[in-house]
């Protein structure tokens, strides 16, 4: 059973923007399996559910590469040909969320509720955890016009109807592993910022049950981050480009990591390593957006300062 709260209100609230953008790869956020899943399903190699190839191919640009131009393409294609998909309105909702674009954020966030109450009677496992997502995501919206302190009442409803949806998603096929990636990412989320949730237990539901690999992977390297737990962070970054290489933003997340190890342990030789991995994620720049782009290079600018201080 999912573990409640009720409290501190504020810290929950201030995160669910982050954590739409998180589970769904402007952040998530995210690259596939070495073993290939089966067509128009990213999720499972057995028993796929009906995704679509136009949103798998959206999904592996995101997450896999980290071609976002592509995905767009790949996205307008999707919601056209497949637009019982909440998958694909979930992710155009995060790349809106990423662009600062409120009113497609807004227009995405209730598609994909109302194609995820849509699937339920054909999918109810996929359509109860996509009601709980365009949940969230309109719960991120709230937050996003009214600000955190008026919004707060109305994103805690949403939230518990979160919760609700996800309970009877779980109810269906508790070791599905698109349920675990997503319920895992927001739970890591919750857990890195609340101290009386249980990270490992996060962690632990991503490892045994959620895919693709890679973003499980991709996932906990970012709560051990967060955790200022690096040298875990730094094996499972490492675990993640062994099956994403093409995929810049992880190169990105790898030099965060060393940047604060090298901060940490006084060693210019993560320094050193870490600005590679920065130049690294930039070669491929044109594929990111804008801003992420800027925070890279603000970010890499910082670690150049800590190489040479002065």
């Amino acid at each position: 059973m999912t573990k409640r709260f009720s409290s501190p209100r504020l810290v929950v609230s201030a995160r669910l923007t982050n954590l739409a953008q998180t589970a769904f790869g402007a952040a998530i956020a995210l690259n596939l399996w070495a073993n290939p899943s089966l067509a128009g399903d990213p999720f499972r190699n057995n028993e796929p559910h009906q995704i679509g190839e136009q949103t798998e191919a959206a999904f592996k640009a995101i997450f896999q590469q980290g071609n976002y131009p592509a995905a767009e393409r790949y996205l307008q294609q999707a919601v056209s040909k497949e637009p019982n998909e909440p998958l694909a309105y979930a992710m155009s909702a995060s790349l809106a969320y990423g662009n600062k674009d409120w009113a497609k954020l807004d227009t995405y966030s209730q598609k994909t509720l109302e194609a995820g109450q849509k699937l339920i009677p054909s999918d109810p496992l996929r359509g109860n955890l996509y009601t709980a997502v365009g949940h969230f995501l309109e719960g991120a919206v709230i937050l996003t016009r009214e600000g955190t302190v008026n919004g707060v009442p109305q994103a805690f409803s949403r939230l518990r109807q979160v919760y609700e949806y996800l309970d009877k998603a779980e109810a269906i096929s508790a070791n599905d592993p698109e349920l675990n990636l997503i319920k895992g990412y927001m739970d890591l989320l919750l857990a890195v910022n609340l101290p009386f949730a249980s990270p490992d237990q996060a962690i632990g539901r991503l490892e045994q049950n959620a895919a693709p690999g890679y973003l499980v992977d991709r996932g906990i390297a970012l709560a051990y981050r967060d955790l200022k737990r690096y040298p875990q962070a730094l094996e499972y970054v490492n675990r993640a480009i062994k099956t994403t290489s093409d995929n810049p933003e992880i190169y990105y997340l790898k030099a965060q990591i060393l940047k604060q190890l090298g901060q940490k342990e006084k060693s210019q030789q993560m320094i050193q390593e870490a600005i590679a991995n920065f130049d690294k994620a930039l070669t491929k720049k044109s594929q990111l957006p804008g801003d992420l782009v800027k925070q890279i290079e603000r970010e890499r600018s910082s670690a150049v300062s800590l190489k040479n201080p002065g």
